[in-house]
């Protein structure tokens, strides 16, 4: 009865070792079931470190993982903002002068102070909305986002990606 033991012991060792390598995950993630924060639409056709942050922001929302959610918005808002100032060859213009890019409070006031383009209203009022939540869910060991605090930024994320995007990709 021992050996036999032994036996089925061994065989579940192997059977979850299996098991783990044939059901991780995808080296680049799972594919988010919806869309409900940001359209694949809006980002499809830009870079492909774009639309797979887009699609984490979806996954997290999805799953209700709103401090994680929240970091991607921030992170996606930094890259797109970037991608604007490069886009228009004004990066310099977000950088320090060791060559570094401004941290995303100053890179925000530069975006909406530049004049080479007219930012909405709706891009001014929601990009320091979106930033507060993202530096809270970031920095404040106790602070944790909720679905409330998303309720009213759903949109505000879509109209800034949208704008944002519109001005680093267009012609």
């Amino acid at each position: 009865m021992n050996r036999l033991n032994e036996q089925i012991l061994g065989l579940a060792k192997e059977l979850h070792e299996s098991a783990q390598k044939i059901y991780r995950p995808p080296d680049e993630g799972f594919r988010a079931e919806s869309e409900k924060v940001i359209p694949m639409s809006v980002v499809r056709g830009t870079r492909g470190y774009i639309v797979q942050v887009a699609n984490q922001v979806n996954g997290c929302y999805e799953k209700g993982w709103y401090d994680a959610c929240a970091v991607m918005i921030r992170r996606l808002i930094e890259t797109l903002i970037v991608e604007v100032f490069e886009s228009k060859k004004l990066d310099k213009k977000i950088m320090n002068s060791q060559g570094d890019f401004l941290t995303l409070d100053e890179m925000i006031d530069k975006m909406l102070a530049e004049q080479s383009w007219n930012l909405t209203r709706n891009t001014k009022r929601a990009l320091p909305r979106l930033k507060k939540v993202g530096d809270l869910s970031a920095h404040s060991r106790r602070y944790n986002a909720h679905f409330k605090d998303f309720e009213s930024l759903v949109d505000d994320v879509r109209v800034v990606v949208q704008e944002f995007i519109y001005l680093a990709f267009s012609k």
